[in-house]
Formats: C-alpha cells, sequence, structure tokens
C-alpha cells in the first residue's frame, strides 16, 4: 500500500508510490553516456578566449596574475549578459493598495566554474571545486553588503531538462529586493517547530537520521548528506551543515575545502551511479538581515530530474514518488568514495 509522509521542516506532504515503486537501479543508464563535448568550444562565451562576449567579471581567480578579462583564469563570475535584475537604480513599492509591484532592481550573476568546456562539479578535482565554492562565498559576503538587497539565490542547472542553456559549468547567482514566498514559509514552519521545541527542525532532523541510520548518504566533520523522508524526487539529496547557520557563511580554507568535499562526494555519486542526471541545485538561507537566526538553518537541496512534476503536484503542492529514500540512500552508498 502506498504511503503519504511528511517533511518535519517545512510541512509538505508526498505520496510515496510503493504501488508502482522503481528501484534504484532502474534509473540507472544501461551504458555510459557518450561523453560528446570538447574541452574548448569557439563558440561557447564562457570558454578561454570569448572573454569579450560576457559583461566584465566581478570576480576571478588566475594562479599567474595578470588582466581583467582575458584567459588564464581558474573561475570567473561576470554579470549574466541577459539579467532578470540589474543593479542600477533604487527599490520603490508601486500601487502598494491592490497591484503591487517593486521596480527591478537586484544582481543576477554567473559563476563560470572552470576554464575547460566539458568540466564538471562531479568529475572536476576537488582543489577545482574549492574553487569554484570559494567564488560563492566571496560573491555572497559582497552582495551582503548592499541594503536595497533582501535575498540571494544561489542555483545550479545542469542538463537541458533542468534548464540549463549552455553546457559550459556555471551556476547562478541572482539576488532581489524581496524575500521569496516559499522560504518565508519554510521560515515560518521553523519557527513554529522552534516554538513548540526549542530546537531547530534542522538540527532535529539530522540527529532523527541518525538515530534512524536509513537514508544517510554521506556524513563528514562538518556537514550531513541524506536523502529526506518525504523526498520528493527520486534521488533528491539534502547537504546540511552541522554548524547552526541560517545565513550561508563559510570562514576560511577549511570551511571551503569541507563543503566542497561534501558537494563534490555526492555529485559524483549521482554522476555514478545515476549516469550523469540532469539536476537542479538550490542553496537555500534566511533572508538578508532577517530574525530567524535561532530557528532556521540554510542547506542544499540536489533535486535531480527522473520524474516530471505534473498535474497532480502542481494543482495540489502533493508530490509523487515512485522511489524511496531508504533504497535511493543505500544505494549511492554504494558510489561513496568509489
Amino acid at each position: 500500500m502506498s504511503e503519504i509522509r511528511q517533511d518535519q521542516a517545512t510541512k509538505r506532504w508526498v505520496v510515496m508510490a510503493t504501488e508502482r515503486a522503481k528501484r534504484p537501479r532502474d534509473l540507472a543508464p544501461k551504458e555510459a553516456p557518450e561523453v560528446q563535448e570538447e574541452e574548448h568550444s569557439p563558440d561557447c562565451p564562457f570558454c578561454p578566449g570569448n572573454e569579450s562576449r560576457t559583461p566584465p567579471e566581478v570576480l576571478a581567480y588566475r594562479d599567474e596574475g595578470g588582466e581583467p578579462n582575458t584567459p588564464g583564469w581558474q573561475a570567473r563570475v561576470v554579470p549574466n549578459a541577459f539579467p532578470a535584475l540589474r543593479p542600477e537604480g533604487e527599490v520603490e513599492i508601486r500601487q502598494p493598495h491592490w497591484f503591487t509591484s517593486v521596480t527591478g532592481v537586484g544582481a543576477h550573476e554567473v559563476l563560470v566554474e572552470s576554464p575547460k568546456h566539458n568540466a564538471d562539479l562531479a568529475t572536476m578535482s576537488i582543489e577545482d571545486v574549492s574553487v569554484a565554492v570559494r567564488a560563492v562565498a566571496e560573491r555572497f559576503e559582497a552582495l551582503q553588503q548592499d541594503r536595497r538587497l533582501r535575498y540571494i539565490a544561489c542555483f545550479r542547472n545542469h542538463g537541458r531538462p533542468a534548464g540549463s542553456s549552455l553546457t559550459h559549468p556555471h551556476t547562478q547567482i541572482i539576488a532581489t529586493p524581496i524575500a521569496p514566498t516559499n522560504v518565508r514559509e519554510e521560515i515560518e514552519e521553523a519557527r513554529r517547530h522552534y516554538d513548540d521545541r526549542l530546537h531547530c527542525v534542522y538540527c532535529e532532523v539530522m540527529e532523527r537520521e541518525r538515530e534512524c541510520n536509513e537514508r544517510i548518504v554521506l556524513e563528514t566533520d562538518s556537514y550531513f548528506v541524506f536523502e529526506p523522508f518525504a523526498s520528493r524526487w527520486p534521488f533528491e539529496t539534502w547537504i546540511v551543515p552541522k554548524r547552526h547557520s541560517a545565513i550561508f557563511t563559510l570562514g576560511g580554507a577549511a570551511d571551503i575545502e569541507s563543503l566542497a568535499h561534501a558537494l563534490h562526494t555526492t555529485l559524483k555519486a549521482l554522476h555514478r551511479g545515476v549516469g550523469d542526471p540532469a539536476y537542479n541545485l538550490v542553496l537555500h538561507e534566511a533572508p538578508l538581515r532577517d530574525s530567524c537566526e535561532d530557528y532556521y538553518h540554510w542547506h542544499i537541496e540536489i533535486l535531480p530530474r527522473l520524474a516530471t512534476a505534473a498535474g497532480f503536484e502542481l494543482g495540489t503542492g502533493i508530490w509523487i514518488n515512485t522511489v524511496m529514500p531508504e533504497q535511493s540512500a543505500e544505494y549511492l552508498r554504494e558510489f561513496v568514495g568509489d
């Protein structure tokens, strides 16, 4: 019989459709995918030598120095050529009594993670992944200083089914003058839990999952990686820092390397176990200057596009998952450290 599970952090409901459940191995490719991309593409605006085809960089790391917007970089951050929001102007609310709108002030940046066109966070070296994580942390620190901004979204669309239009490995950062509704709802549920139990729900989820020991994929000194009890998607995976913090912040090199290790290991397991699936990776954090430090907890959600959200999910907000997270976790553990 199918089971309807509730996520304790969000109170979201998910139907675990055991009547039509699939085994994790059923989603793995029968053959290894052919690698068709070259290390350099002359038509790609993100490849070295094509720096003039992007807006001027706002951040770049170069081993041997060099001029801005020239080759020789390890990773670079540039404004999106077709931004959803722009940094110029002031935030103004228009017609607030009914047809409310806010001026589209913000930032839309692209982190080019590697000079290699065919690189990927799952197959790059841990040193190169650390450079990409460092760049995200540095841009977050810079954008947090802008008091016009209320929220910083960081996400990675991998593969065309996940919405990626360019193959070259990249992550996007969008800073907005408003706080997203779904994050507000997460925070409100976390606040209710804290009021009832005087404990962060995300910290408690880690404790309960460790006791249960059925859905853990990886645990390091600093991060806890698991398949949520009420996973919406097959192989949905969360990376949660053990140190409680509402805002995404990393300290020195050790913090950066710790997150890079957890991220790299997790994506590598998905890459090897499920055949490089398309996925959306999203960082959840609290709105800037919000008073929810005690009860909200930043984290990363990886959502492989191995199923389709259709009418039932879109109409009800209740998801249907055909792969049990306990089985997904057991399967992925085979590829951790491989």
